[in-house]
Order: C-alpha cells, then structure tokens, then sequence
C-alpha cells in the first residue's frame, strides 16, 4: 500500500525543499510502477478477461495487503511490508509463505488511520520561522454546483461537499462547517456515501490518487484504496448492501475498478470507455451487474464467474436508430431494464443492449427541454431530474412495460406530477432526506444554488425553498470594505453578492443582464461611510452601487421583511465597448480610471457626479490598473497591458467649469506617458545562473585538483603530473544553453509598484518563474514604443512556479506580508520587512493548497481592514475566508457593521440603467452626437446654397423675361448671357462624355431591351398562325369577381328578358341612343353608383385577401425556413462522421480492450496465404536483383570491349608520338570466373582447345593476357548473345567512333613511310598539327576510358546498395517467414476448438432466426384473430341496436322483449358438442356487454318467475316476440364463437410467450456462444502476440533512456516515428486550441441566445399587451371579439348585390313599360270615350226602335190569340221550338251578339229557341224569344 502521505507531514520532514520531494515522489512513482510490472511479470494471481475488446484485472492479492498488528502511528513501517509497493522487495513471495501471511493480514474491523498523517499540510520554506498555521481556514462561501454528485446527505441536518482541496459538511440546522483536507494537496474528484450512512468515501485527484474512505459520524479515516485510476477519479458508487464499492477515473485512463473496500482490496478492473465517463452504478436488486455512462455511451457490465476466475463483461449500448448522446443519468430497473436520459430531453428505455423505446410527452415534445440529469425510482415511480428546472413524477408500470407502436419508436406518456423549480433554476442532481412523514429532497442546482423541495404534490405541499445561493461559475473579482468585514463579489454569473465574512453570513444578491468582470471599493475619500462599491461589467458599463442597512430608511405601513444590508442603483455610465477588467482611484480620491479589453482607459472626475473627462488608448487589452501611492512625488496610473506592455500615465488635471460641447472625442492626446515594451530575459537569466554554477562548479575543482596535484606529487613524482595534465586534456566543457525570445510575447498576469518609476510584474507562459524588476525609460515623444524593446534590471526567482505562475499579488496593510494567488490555486505568503517593495528579502514563504488545481486559479485575493483576514476568489466557484495569525477566535455575535443609508436616499429618483448591451458608449454617443451635429449644419449649409441658387436663378429668368420684352433688334442672344463660354462648353463636353460612357455601360441592356421589344411586337402587332391560340392563352387568365360579376349580370339580364321582345329592341336602343343624345336618368345613375361601389368593395375585399395570402405565405416560408428542434448543420453532421470514421479507438493489439474486428480475425489458411505472398515476394525480388547483376555484367564485357578497342587505338596513336609524350595507358580490367558462374556449363570445341593449350603452357608464361584472351575467345559466343540481347547502345556507338578514328590514324604512317625527304616548313607544319591532334586524341582516349570506368564503378555502387537493401529485406523476410511458420502452427493449434465455437454460434444464430419467424407468425395470427372478435363485438351490437330499431319508440312491451334477448339459456346442442355446463357458463361470461346489462339480467332472473318468456303477452307483437326469439339464437352462437376466439387467443398467447422465453434463452445462450468465441479469439490473439518479432533498429532511433543510459530491456517500449509524434503534438496543441475556441463560440451562442429568450421573453409580453389592447377595442366596437382577418377579407355578397343591381335594373325597365302603357291606357281610354259615343248615340236610336217595337208588340199581342206554345219568330216565319232545341247550353257562341265566352259573362240560358245567349242579351232584348 502506498504511503498515506506523500508531502512533508511533520518537522523532520521540513528540512528538505520541495523540488527534493517532488524529485523523490516522481522517482518513488517511477520505481513503484517499475515494481509493479515486474511483481506482474512473477506473479500470476491477476485474472486478464476480454469482453468486447477490454480487459478485466482482478488486483494482486497481497498487493494492497498490510500487517497491521501494530499500531496506527507506525503507519509508514505498516506500509514498509506491503507486498505491491514495498521497495525493498524484489522476488514474490512463496506461495506457501502467502498462505501463512493471509491470515495475519486480513485488518481488523476497529482499525483507523491517523488522520493528522494523512492529511496534506503547508509548505514552509525550511529553516524559517513561519508558523504552520499562519493562515487558518474560518469559512467557505462557494460551492462547485457543476460538479458532478457534489451534494451528499449524511444525515437529517448534514450535507456535504467538494470546495476545491476542502471537503466540508454543513449542518443544515446551524450552518456551522466542518472541513476534511484532501491528502494529495491536488484536489478532490468525487465523493460517495455509504447506503447505511456509516462511512462516506473521498476519491482524490493527483499522481495515482487515493479513495479514503472516512468513518461517520467520527471522520477518522477508515480504509485507504490506491492504484485506482492515474490521475483523478471521476464517481464511486457502493452497492446496495454497502460490501462493494465501484469507482471509475477521468483522463486519461477511465479505468473501472470493484473494490472489496474493507480489505483494501481489488476485486476487477477494466477500462470503462475510451472517453469521458460520468457515472457508475451498481443494480439494486443484483450486485453482479453494474452499469455506466458517459460522453456518447451507455455501457452494462455482468460480473461472471469463469473456469478462469471472476470476469467482469462489458456490453456497449447500441443507439440503432437513435442519434447519439451524451448520458448524464440513468437508473436500472428491477426487472433488468435500463432507463436513461438524453441530451434532447427524451428517455430511453434499454433492454439486451439495445433500445427498446424512447418515450416523450403528447404532440412530440420531450419529457424535458433540455438534457436529463438524474432518474430515481423512489416509491414505485420514476423520477426525472431536467436542466430545465422541472422534477416530473412518471409511472413505472407504464415505463416497464413500454413497447413500440410503429416505425418511429417513440411512445408518448404524460408525467403523474411535475415540479418546475424556477425558471433560472438549472437541475444537476437530488438526494432524499430522511424524514419520517415528508417527502422532502435537497436537489443541487447548476445555476449556484442548494433547494429544497417538497415531492408530496399535496394540497399542504411546499414552495421550493431555496436553502443556499452561491457564485456560479468563475468568481471575477473580489474586494474588501475599508472600513468592516463586508466583502463584495462579482463574476460572470450576471450577480453582485454581499457577505459578512465576520459572521460567516451571506447578506444579499442583486442580478444584472451582464456578467461583472471587475470591482472596485470606493474608498472613504469619496464615501466615508464606506457605503459604495463600482462594477464593471462585460458589455463596457461601469455601475455605482450604494450599500445601505435598509433598517435606517423611513419605515412604512405593510412593508415587508426587512433584509440586513440593501444595494440601491446610483448611477450608471457606459465608457467602454469591451469587457471592463480594472478599476482605480487615484490617491486623492478625486479621479476614477476604468480599463477595457477594447484597449483604453477612462477618466471621471469624482465630484462632479463622475463626470467622464477623456479616455487613453493603449498599445493592448488592459488587465490591471495601479494608482501611485502617496510617497511617490506625482499622482500617476500604472497600467498593465496583457500583451506586454505596461504603462506609466500622469492622472489628468481637473479642469473648472468647461464647456465641451465644441469638443469633438473624449479622447486625450498631449498626455505625456511613458511606456515600457517588456522582452523576454528569462533565457539570459538561466544562461548566467548556468555561469555561476559552473563558475563555483570549477572553483571546487580546481581546490580538488589542486589537493590532487599534492598527492600525485608527493606519491609519483613527475608521472603523477604528466597524468593529471592529460585528464584535464580530456575534460571538454558542454556549451552554455542558447539565448531564446518567444515570438508572441507572454501575458503579463500582474503588478505593483515598487518605487516613482519602478514596478514588478508577472508573467505567464515561457517567462513564469520569475519577477521582473522593471524601470521606465525616459519619456520621448517622437519614438514608436512598438518597436522598442525594454528588459527588466533585476527579477526574484519563485520556486515551484515553471508552470505555475503568479496570477495575482496583494500586501497586508503594513506591506510585511505579500499574499499571492497561484494558477493551480494555491495560496503562498511571502514574509518581507517593513515597507520591502523592492522584494530583497523575499525567500521565506508558506504555501498550500486550497482552491481546485484543475481549474481553481485564483482570481483575486484581499486582506481585510485590519490585517486579521485574507479572502480569496477562485475560478471554481470558491470563497475562502483565512485568519492571519489570529491568536483569539471571533465571537459568536460579532457582525460587521453596515453603513447607514445616505439622507433622503428613499426619496431620490432611481437612475435610468444601461440595459442594453449595444447602447452606445460615453465616447461614440459624442462622436454621434457631433456626426448629427455636423450632418445638421451640412444640411443647413446646402439648404442656404440652394436658396441663393433659386435666388439668382429667378434674377435669370426675370432678366432673360425682360430681354424678350425689348424689341428684337435691342435683344441679346442666349449666349450674351454667359459669362466664360468656356465653362459651358467645358460643362456640356463633360455631360457629354458621361453620358457617352453611360451609353456604353448600357449599350447591352439597351439592346438586350430592344431585341425584347422586337419580340414583343412581332408576337403582339404581326399576324401568325399562333394567334387564336394565344388569344386563348390570354383568355386563361383568371377574371376579377367584378369581371365575372358583369359578365354574369349581362348574360342572366339577356336570359331572362321577358317574351315580349317587341319592346326589349326599342330599350336597347333607346338606351344606346341616350348614351350618346340624352344625359342619364336617375335610375341609370344609381345602378352605376351601385356597380361602382360594389366594385370597390370587391377591389378592396381582394386586396385584402390577397395581402393576407402573401403574409401567410411568407410565414410559411418564414416556419419552413425554421431548423427542427433536431436539427444539425450539415458541416456539423460531416465533421462528426469524419471524426467517428477516423478518430476511432485504435487500440494496439496487445491492448487490454482490443477487440479483434471481424476483418482482422485470422485463421491457418490465411496464414498460408500470407507465407506464400511472403515467399512469392521474396522470390521476385531476388529474380529482380539476379537480372540487374547479369545487365551490369553484360555491361562490364561491353565496358570491357570498348576499353580493349580504345587501348588499342591508344597504342596506334603513341606509335606515332615521341615517347617522352605517352602517357601511361590504363590497364584493361577483366571477367573473372565468378563473374560468370553459368560457363562453367557451357563449353565448345575452342573452349577445350584453350583448356588443352592452357595445360600444355608454362606456369610462366604470361598468364593474365593469354587467359583473358581465351576467356575471351571462349566466351565470345555468350558474350555476342547477351550484348545482342540487351542491346547496348553505348558499345556501339563507341566502336563506330573508334573505328573512324583507326581510319584516320591508320593512313598516317603510310603516308611517313612514302616520304622520306627531309620535311619542308609547310611538312614540318603539317607534323606540328598532326602532333597536337594526335596529343589531343591521346588524351580523349584516356578520359573515355577513365569515364567508362567510373561511370561503371557507380553502377557497380547503386547496385551494392540496393543489394545490401534486399539482402536486409531478406533477413527480415526469413524472420517474417519464421514468425508466419509460428503463427501458422499455434492457429492450427486453434483451429478446431473455434471451428467447434463458430458452428456453434452459426447453429444458435439459425434457431434465433427461426423462432423469430415463429413468433411473428404468432402475433400476425394474434392480430387476426383480435380483429375477428372485434367483428364478432361489432355483430353483436348490431344485433342489439336493429332490434331496438325494430320495437320501435313507446314499445310498452319493449322491457319485456329485451329481457326476452338478454335472457341466458342453456343450449342442448351446447352441452351435447361439448358436455361441459361450466364452459357454457364462461361463454356466457365471455360476451362483454354483460358487464353492462347485469342488473336488467337480474331483473329479468327476477322477473321470470312471474313472467314466462316462452309465451307471447297479450296485446304484444307476435312477430317481435319472435324475432327476439330469433336473435336470441343469433347472441349465443355469437356469444360461442367470442369464446372460441378467444380461447384460440389464450393459447397463442402462451405459444408467444413460451416463444419469447424460448428466443431469450437462445439469445443468451448465442450471446454466451459469440463471448466464448471472442474471448477464444482473444486468447488466440494474445498467443499471437506472444511471439517474438525481430525489429531492426539504429541506435539513434532508441530515445528511451534511463538515467542518460539505453536500457538493456526495451520489451516495454513503443515503436513510433518521430514524424508522427510530432504529428501528434502538434495535433494536441490545435486540438487544445479549437477547444478553447469552441468554447469560446458556446459562451458567445450561449450568451446570445440568452439574449434572444429575453428578447422573445418582452416580445411575448408586448404581443400579449397588444392582443388585449385588441380585444378591448373590439369589445367596444362591436360588442365582442371577431375574427379580424375574416373582417378584412369579408368579401362582398355577390347574390345580395346582383340582387340589388338587377332589382335597380328591373325597376328601370319597368317604369319604362309602365310609361308606355300608361300612354296606351289613354289612348284607349280615348278611343273608349269615341265608341262610348257612337254607342250612346245608337242606343237612343234604338230606344226609339223600341218604343216603336212595343207599340207594335201591344198590337200584335192583341191581335194574336191562343196559338202553339214557343214559336218563334223569324223573316215573319213562326215556327215550333223541337225538344232537343230545348236543352241546356254550356258552349258555343251566344246566338244574339255572335261573341264568344267572356270571363264576366259566364252566365248563360237559352233562349225560347234552345240557343245559347248571353243574359244580358236576353235581357236587353226582350223580344228576341217567346213563345
């Protein structure tokens, strides 16, 4: 077991420094890893499994063992003995030994560990004075609420959590902390409580960090687990019953790990994932299986136990379908199921590895909008925990038994209850409390908070009570009253928190839209009650906040609870456009400074209401600002850039009252600052502190030397001497380390003044380690403080800081003490003398851990007023509080104080606030100020011109006006009135060539218009054959509703034209005429006004629906151009894929969680193939080779020819020459024997003569040209054939060349040999030339032949090397072949167990297949036989309702007949088929509407003792009655049939599930086949990879060393190219930078849609203001609400107005007729008079003829006697009426005036004739008839 404390824990220790221990912690880690592989390598009790390509590690028995009869304070010797980690072992021990020791090992239930031992403790500089506990920890204000599980419940009133090395529980009753130290000083991972309460664990982060698990409520530690994980643990989770204890690590190893926690001991281990892996948990109901997720994973793990030993088997999730995501929280169900988040909201629902379901809400929406944090099951339900802030309660019923519906795979449930926390409330976690009677939880919030809330959901249930509220996030800055303990805060978290470290009390929290960046306190210069604090916030705003006791104020009726400390808004100004980052006063208090990151710095006059008075740019992003402390002679600002650069600014001059409203910018530029452009010394530091080493390094050697020279002078004399002069000979000294600047400067962290002119600062990067002593140069105005370059003149080294730089500096009130805030988060105190600014004595410091080492630097730290505190700020969301050297304790009562608030501040107007994050600042709202101002005066100049222009152009117009009124001869011409004609014709030539070039820029749209014309018009004007049908193309136009309301009215007015047409024609034309002869008539005028409104109307109606429809169509456009909530960016989704594809996993195959794809899965055959590759290779390369030799041979012969030829030529051309000019010619080179290995099998007849020859020959003669001239001679037949074969072009070429060489020197000697006279000049010339070219030739011959040498020497050296090439190649090839053999023998080895599994796997796989097929014929057979009942149900109610309809409404008998239906009988043919009574009483039972009609059947049962229903009833239908006998019969075959269906049913319901439990069974058993069959693979694989394979490497290769020495084993080591290492890192470095800026990109996206919510947010209340503005006005409009757009678009009522234009048009027609008529109507009246004339006239006369006719009637009738009854009359005739002339009359025409039948004369009778008259006729004429 490992030491349990690593740092100095005690005094002894504290005389080392800490690079010693650092060195020896690494260097004990080294050899404990080096031990421990080799204790591996000995000892075989590990268990190695494979499931799905990782492996399981059961730890070493006695690795983490201990004898532990002593004591707990000889813990270090305890832990000297344990087997794994002992140094001092170097064999296992016997396994007889182990057996003995197991017993004594096993550690006792009561023992503990020593706390005060294990803990980490301070660093103290040894040899100091500095006590341990300078600092004391008093209280912590934070909590990393994002922190994963950082909220744990010990008991009823104790919670706790991780605040970075701090581990504290908090009393929930008393808010008292108690704090537990991590014991590796490097922080806390994750922390764990047992299911009994008993204990809790403490997982750490560091160097191989330790599990502690600690006893409850005692906080001794308990157990101690090590080796767990290698750098941090990510969760720990204990078993239901608390004996296992699980825990899997962060990066880089991920690493899962079953502890038997009592005993210290390791049951499994395995890599959980390849990626970030959040949780891990073991399944209530079955400690064997386990689960875990993370970053795009779910994993389920089975805990088996092999023939090998226990296995711990790993299933990854398969997401199928499903897109995957990152799972946060889960929770296995007690039948096996898993149920988990998603990063979308929904739940899915897991089952054999694969989802079964995902379940969402109604519509489609997610159970939450956001990610699901935590699933609980708790009381039979399921409970959800959602960054949503909601809590919503599900059905576990419904969840467990959860199936899929259709293709989607999505179910749709709603929550029992649901819990919305608050709207900003971000859920991370919850744990129960445990209270008898309640349902309470605490859960942990994201957004900073700690919440109770009440799950009851009953009508006494709670609020969400929120307990503790805290930063979230980075703390940004932090500062300190002047004047008591209050402490005020600010981060990115948008608030401004107040605290009462005094009292350890939390006083109030104010909420802004922006994140605060930095904070100042006012001093009491300005307010003297200290009741002011300034904050700078990200967008550029700086806000005055007054701090107040609102106790103070006027206290008023109904006021609520009043709060101990109050922020009020005093003002606020916006100077910058980036993130304000400092805040300073200047020592007078009168000026206040703000620096940005938008690279200025802003003044404000303090009196004047802060005032702005100008800004500074600077060379960089401000980061900190310093004002001059009271000793220096002026008041000046230091500015600190990040870039670099620092800055030394005189406070400006308050000026008196100023008008500035001329002045343009704020900004100040005649200010005299003084700039120093730090560059990098830290190289040049190191080389002179490399100096000063070995400058005291030579010093001691020289005295040993010196101590030497002594001996070896006094012992050996002069010898002595000679030998120490050469070993200093052989001494060389290594060269000093090189000057290095980086090429982007470092980040300057901080600063302070040290004196006028002088300052410190530190810096990050490649410059940490050091302080600069820094020193302004000499302000000059004309010089570019870009270009200079300024190095500090003197630095501090501070150690342990390479990598951990100063982040943050602050003195103590007496400048004795200097706190500094570290960016791992410690804290360090140096101890200086009184008023040391200059750091001469700053070597003595105290330094620990406090804040997290991972991401708690420390952001601002500040002592209080008085010295007694330090607080410090971290980016972990961390507040720590520390009394400095207290040597009492604070009271219980004491509070600090809070300043009372300011006379009539309750009075005072509230400030406007700066809200919106684009407002402009101080200095463009002037710059737009003087723009609108100087754009204003623009405007008004131009309007001024303009004036004057119109001015003088009407003075023109009137002179010209004046110029025409004069005679023609007195007139000027228009030109007179120009005063330079120049100008006008230079006008006009410029107006020309502009409009010439617009000409040209338009000369093709012009005629591209023009050609369109064209097209138009012949289309248009020109006759073709095409135009009736563009006629109807026209025509296709759709008509307006006017349009067709006119067409519609002619053409209904045209048909429906009454039948007198006589009188249409005239009006048509009356009406045609009137339009061009008459003015209109009333009537034609209102049916045209009538038309004309209606035509607006419907226009208007149109147009309103026509707007309409492109609004809705542009929303549709607008929603169809909105993304689905799931929606990717196509970049997005191929990056992803990408990466997946590419950045996959890629295990080595020795890895523990290899797993072999099935592409890789190799067997003996493959194997075979791969060696005779190997060997078909290896034979074509050494053809290949073999064929290059025997070209470069051929090409030596032909070399060798070509010499021959060439010497020869040589020897002709020297023949010639004098001798003392012949060069030496070189030697011919030869074919030796082995050059030509195939001729030893190739002889001829010449060839035995020469062998003849040869033995007939001397040894010496000359041997070499005669057996070269043979070998020749012999060969000379090969030689041709190979010379022929490969065609050397060269041996030709120079033999033809030779040839005309030998020709010409050949007829040189002819030519001496004719003459023989004495030479003449012109002879002697000739010889003259014939020498030099001879010379010449002489010398080409001997370079060709040099030439052909070397040129084949440098083939012969191409060769060698590519021969020595294949030759390694072969090695390597007969070591590959020999490996190939190896591997071929082991798989055959192999072979036939895997055959065996596969078949195996193969026959499982096939019966799975044909199950399933069974199963789905069983549900689709189940389906029908569910939609034949639902046919049978359907029949039945059939039956039912046409029965009803058959009796009919107010049926007296219809009980009666229904009970008659309803009535159950027992059937004969029922019992004889079956026999069975009780089956008939189920098929009763079967039928469903009997649940319904029970009581009518009983009263029917009832009933049937009074009433017999085999009898018709009186007065009763006997045809119902029979009918409902007859559908009776129809119910029970019915009724028999439901049951026989759903018998049939049953059983395939018990077919499926014997099916089901069948197909799972066979699943397991193919799961279990297709493990056994990878683990076989895997075991095949890892006998593979025992096999040694040879490597060849150089020694310059090898970069593993030890101690500057190559081990002499590099089994352990990686083969890897330098190429790709780099690769790799650099990869690293762009992989940490595309973080930084994706995260960079998140917080921007973040931040903006924050923004947008807000926006919609007020939107949605607008909107909402302005519907019900809506409503009320149309209430009292019209009374009530209306559809708006139905009003708009209500268009005309086409009838109703064709109705009205017709009724105006008829109205017109028929005054018209009725004027016409009534002109006939007096005309005939007229004609009436006339005839009533005539006929008056006429009548007289016949009067008279009558009087005259009964005169002579009275005569007659005297003298007539009794004659012939009825005679007429007629021409003096008398004759006798006939009987049928008698008869009556109903017809014809009347015999007196010979008119036919008139509607008023119906009334007819026969005269005395039997002929039909008229009455009247009768009547008028008397005399007609008698008798």
């Amino acid at each position: 077991m490992k030491e349990p404390d690593d740092q100095d824990t005690d005094g002894g220790k504290s005389d080392r420094s800490k690079s010693d221990e650092r060195q020896s912690r690494s260097f004990k880690s080294a050899t404990r890893s080096a031990m421990k592989e080799d204790y591996k390598s000995l000892e075989d009790t590990t268990d190695e499994t494979f499931t799905e390509g990782e492996e399981s590690y059961s730890g070493d028995n006695d690795s983490y063992m201990e004898h532990l009869e002593r004591s707990s304070s000889s813990l270090q010797d305890d832990y000297a003995e344990s087997t794994g980690e002992s140094q001092y072992m170097e064999t296992p021990v016997p396994a007889a030994e182990e057996a003995e020791e197991e017993v004594k090992k096993k550690i006792s239930e009561s023992f503990f560990y020593n706390y005060m031992e294990l803990v980490s403790m301070p660093f103290v500089t040894p040899d100091s004075n500095i006590p341990l506990d300078l600092l004391t920890l008093v209280h912590s204000f934070g909590y990393d609420c994002r922190k994963r599980a950082n909220l744990q419940l010990l008991d009823s009133n104790t919670v706790m959590y991780i605040a970075g090395n701090q581990l504290i529980l908090l009393n929930l009753k008393t808010k008292e902390q108690t704090y537990l130290r991590s014991s590796s000083g490097r922080g806390i991972g994750v922390i764990g409580v047992h299911p009994y309460k008993t204990c809790f664990t403490v997982a750490e982060k560091g160097v191989f960090p330790k599990i502690i698990i600690y006893e409850y409520p005692s906080l001794r530690p308990y157990r101690i687990l090590q080796d767990g994980t290698e750098l941090a643990y990510a969760y720990v989770d204990f078993n239901y019953d608390g004996t296992l204890l699980a825990s899997v690590g962060g990066n880089p190893d991920h690493t899962l790990t079953i502890w038997n926690w009592k005993e210290e001991q390791p049951l499994l281990r395995t890599k959980a994932f390849s990626q970030e892996v959040f949780k891990v948990t073991f399944n209530p109901e079955n400690d064997e299986q386990l689960t875990t997720s993370g970053s795009g994973h779910i994993k389920f793990w089975e805990m088996a136990l092999t023939f090998t030993g226990l296995k711990l088997q790993g299933f990854l999730g398969r997401f199928g379908k499903t897109a995957t995501t990152d799972i946060e929280g889960y929770m296995e169900l007690p039948d096996g199921k898993v149920l988990s988040g998603s990063e979308w909201g929904n739940m899915l629902l897991w089952e054999g590895g694969h989802i079964k379901i995902e379940l969402c809400r109604a519509a489609g929406k997610p159970c939450h909008q956001g990610p699901i944090n935590q699933i609980m099951l708790d009381e039979g339900e399921v409970i959800t925990i959602g960054s949503d802030g909601c809590v919503r309660i599900w059905d576990l019923e419904t969840i467990d038994t959860a199936d899929t519906t259709d293709e989607t795979g999505l179910l749709e449930i709603e929550p029992i209850n649901e819990l919305q926390v608050d709207k900003s409330v971000r859920l991370f976690s919850m744990i129960k409390m445990n209270e008898t009677g309640n349902n309470f939880w605490l859960a942990q919030d994201t957004s900073g908070g700690i919440w109770k809330l009440d799950l009851s959901f009953s009508n006494i249930t709670q609020d969400p009570e929120c307990l503790f509220s805290f930063h979230s996030g980075a703390i940004e800055a932090l500062a300190v009253s002047p004047l008591t303990y209050l402490m005020a805060t600010t981060g990115l978290d948008c608030s401004v928190r107040l605290y009462d470290f005094s009292s350890k009390t939390p006083l109030l929290q104010t909420k802004f839209k922006q994140g605060g960046t930095a904070l100042i306190w006012v001093p009491r210069l300005v307010s003297y009650t200290g009741g002011q604090i300034i904050v700078g916030f990200e967008d550029g705003v700086v806000r005055i906040l007054d701090l107040y006791d609102p106790k103070g104020l006027t206290i008023f009726v109904g006021r609520k609870r009043i709060l101990d400390a109050d922020i009020r808004l005093k003002k606020a100004f916006k100077p910058h456009t980036a993130p304000v980052t400092a805040l300073a006063y200047d020592r007078d208090g009168e000026i206040l400074a703000t620096g940005s990151k938008d690279k200025t710095v802003f003044f404000f006059e303090v009196e004047k209401d802060y005032k702005p008075i100008g800004y500074i740019t600077t060379p960089g992003p401000v980061c900190q600002l310093i004002g001059s402390a009271t000793s220096h002679p002026e008041s000046t600002l230091l500015i600190i850039c990040e870039n670099g650069y620092v800055l030394e600014a005189p406070f400006p001059t308050v000026k008196e009252e100023e008008e500035d409203h001329d002045v343009v910018s704020y900004e100040i530029k005649d200010m005299c600052i003084k700039c120093f452009h730090f560059s990098s010394v830290k190289s040049k530091i190191l080389r002179l502190i490399e100096i000063e080493k070995r400058k005291k390094r030579k010093e001691l050697k020289e005295k040993e030397k010196e101590e030497r020279r002594k001996k070896l002078a006094e012992e050996m004399g002069e010898d002595g001497e000679r030998e120490l002069h050469r070993e200093e000979e052989e001494e060389e000294e290594e060269p000093l380390p090189e000057i290095f600047i980086p090429l982007t400067p470092c980040h300057i962290l901080c600063g302070f003044y040290s004196g006028p002119g002088k300052f410190w600062v530190s810096l990050g990067g490649y410059d940490s380690g050091f302080l600069y002593h820094c020193e302004f140069p000499p302000y000059d105005r004309n010089s570019d403080i870009t270009a200079k370059k300024d190095e500090p003149f003197d630095f501090r080294l501070v150690e342990d800081t390479e990598d951990n730089p100063i982040r943050t500096i602050t003195f103590s009130i007496t400048q004795d003490m200097m706190f500094c805030g570290m960016q791992n988060g410690a804290i360090r105190v140096y101890i200086l003398s009184h008023d040391d600014l200059s750091l001469t004595h700053m070597e003595e410091y105290w330094h620990f851990n406090m804040h997290d080492n991972d991401y708690g630097c420390v952001k601002s730290l500040s002592t209080s007023f008085d010295d007694r505190f330090l607080v410090t700020a971290g980016a972990d969301s961390n507040i720590f509080v520390f009394s400095i050297l207290s040597e009492f304790e604070l009271k219980k009562g004491m509070k600090a104080k809070v300043p009372s608030p300011r006379f009539g501040i309750e009075s005072e107007p509230i400030p406007e606030d700066i809200d919106d994050p684009k407002a402009y600042s101080i200095e463009n709202a002037r710059r737009k100020r003087e723009h609108d101002k100087l754009m204003k005066e623009v405007e008004e100049i131009k309007a001024g011109k303009r004036e004057q222009i119109k001015a003088l152009r009407n003075e023109l117009w009137k002179l010209l006006q004046m110029n025409e009124e004069l005679p023609k001869h007195m007139q000027f011409k228009r030109t007179d009135f120009d005063l330079d004609s120049k100008i006008r014709a230079e006008i006009d030539r410029k107006t020309a060539n502009k409009i010439h070039q617009v000409e040209k820029e338009l000369a093709w749209e012009k005629e591209k218009h023009h050609l369109g014309l064209m097209k138009l018009q012949n289309r248009l004007v020109k006759p073709s054959k095409y135009t009736k049908s563009k006629r109807a193309s026209q025509s296709e136009r759709r008509p307006s509703k006017f349009e067709r309301f006119e067409k519609e009215g002619t053409g209904r007015k045209e048909s429906q034209k009454d039948t007198g047409g006589s009188t249409s024609v005239p009006e048509e034309s009356i009406i045609e005429k009137g339009k061009k002869f008459r003015p209109k008539t009333l009537s034609e005028i209102m049916v045209e006004n009538q038309i004309e409104k209606t035509r607006k109307l419907i226009l208007k109606a149109e147009r309103a629906q026509l707007k309409l429809q492109q609004r809705k169509k542009e929303w549709e456009e607008l929603y169809k151009s909105k993304p689905d909530d799931d929606y990717e960016d196509p970049k997005h989704v191929q990056a992803i894929k990408e990466a997946q594809l590419y950045m996959g996993d890629f295990n080595l195959k020795t890895a523990p969680d290899y797993k072999i794809p099935e592409h890789m899965r190799i067997n003996a055959a493959k194997k075979e193939e791969d060696l005779g590759y190997l060997d078909s290779v290896a034979y074509s390369k050494k053809m290949h080779m073999n064929k290059c030799i025997v070209s470069l041979r051929d090409l030596k012969v032909a070399v060798i020819e070509e010499i021959q030829c060439l010497v020869q030529e040589l020897k002709n051309i020297q023949s010639t020459l004098h001798i003392s000019k012949h060069v030496p010619i070189p030697q011919i080179p030869e074919i030796h024997p082995e050059e030509v290995p195939e001729k030893r099998f190739q002889y001829d007849e010449k060839t035995l003569l020469a062998f003849k020859q040869q033995l007939m020959e001397n040894q010496d003669e000359k041997s070499p040209q005669g057996e070269q001239a043979g070998s020749a001679g012999s060969a000379g037949g090969f030689l041709k054939l190979s010379s022929g074969k490969d065609g050397d072009l060269t041996t030709c070429d120079s033999s033809s060349r030779l040839l005309k060489v030998s020709t010409f020197s050949l007829d040189i000697p002819k030519f001496m040999e004719f003459e023989k006279a004495d030479p003449t000049e012109v002879e002697l010339e000739i010889m003259r030339r014939d020498e030099i070219k001879h010379l010449y030739m002489q010398q080409y011959l001997i370079n060709r032949i040099k030439e052909l040498i070397v040129t084949f020497d440098a083939e012969l050296r191409l060769l060698r090397h590519q021969k020595l090439k294949l030759d390694t190649q072969m090695k390597l090839s007969d070591l590959h072949h020999v490996t190939l053999f190896q591997e071929i023998l082991l798989l055959k080895n192999f072979e036939k167990q895997e055959n065996i599994l596969q078949e195996r796997v193969n026959s499982l796989d096939k019966e799975e297949q044909d199950m399933q097929w069974k199963i789905n014929e069983t549900l689709k057979e189940m389906e029908e036989k569910k939609n034949e009942v639902a046919k049978l149900q359907e029949q039945e109610k059939a039956l039912y309702a046409g029965f009803q309809a058959a009796l009919g409404e107010n049926n007296k008998f219809a009980n009666f007949l229904m009970k008659v239906l309803k009535k159950r009988i027992k059937r004969v043919k029922k019992k004889e088929v079956e026999g069975d009574a009780d089956e008939d009483e189920e098929s009763d039972e079967s039928s469903e509407e009997e649940s319904g009609l029970e009581s009518d059947e009983d009263e029917s049962v009832s009933e049937d003792e009074v009433f017999d229903d085999s009898i018709c009833p009186t007065h009763c239908d006997m045809g119902l009655f029979e009918l409902a006998i007859q559908l009776r019969e129809k119910r029970l075959d019915i009724e028999e049939a439901l049951v026989e269906e759903k018998k049939i049913i049953d059983n395939l319901k018990k077919e499926y599930d014997t099916l089901s439990k069948k197909v799972k069974i066979v699943a397991t058993n193919l799961n279990a086949a297709e493990e056994a069959l990878e683990a076989y693979q895997r075991e095949k694989q890892q006998r593979l990879n025992e096999l040694l394979v040879v490597i060849p490497l150089k020694l310059h290769q090898i970069e593993h060393v030890v101690f500057g020495e190559i081990p002499s084993d590099l089994s352990g080591t990686l083969v890897f190219s330098n190429r790709s290492l780099g690769r790799l890192q650099e990869r690293i470095v762009h992989l940490q930078e595309e973080n930084a800026k994706q995260q960079k990109l998140n917080r921007e996206c973040r931040e903006r849609r924050k923004q947008l919510i807000r926006e919609k947010r007020e939107m949605a209340k607008t909107i909402q203001k302005m519907e019900e503005t809506v409503s009320q006005l149309m209430i009292s409009k019209f009374g009530r609400v209306i559809n708006l757009e139905a009003l708009q678009t209500l268009s005309v009522n086409m009838t109703l107005e064709e109705l009205k234009i017709k009724k105006l048009r008829k109205e017109l027609a028929n005054a018209k007729e009725m004027k016409m008529w009534e002109e006939k109507i007096a005309q005939m009246r007229w004609e009436l008079m006339m005839k009533t004339k005539e006929h008056t006239k006429k009548l007289h006369q016949m009067n008279d003829l009558c009087i005259e006719k009964k005169q002579l009637d009275s005569q007659l009738n005297t003298l007539q006697n009794q004659q012939a009854p009825w005679k007429w009359f007629k021409s003096g005739v008398l004759k006798t009426c006939s009987p049928e002339e008698q008869r009556p009359h109903h017809g014809g025409t009347c015999q007196r005036c010979r008119l036919g039948p008139h509607p008023d004369q119906l009334n007819r009778q026969l005269c005395g004739r039997g002929r039909a008259v008229h009455r009247t006729c009768l009547l008028g004429d008397s005399a007609a008839c008698w008798s």
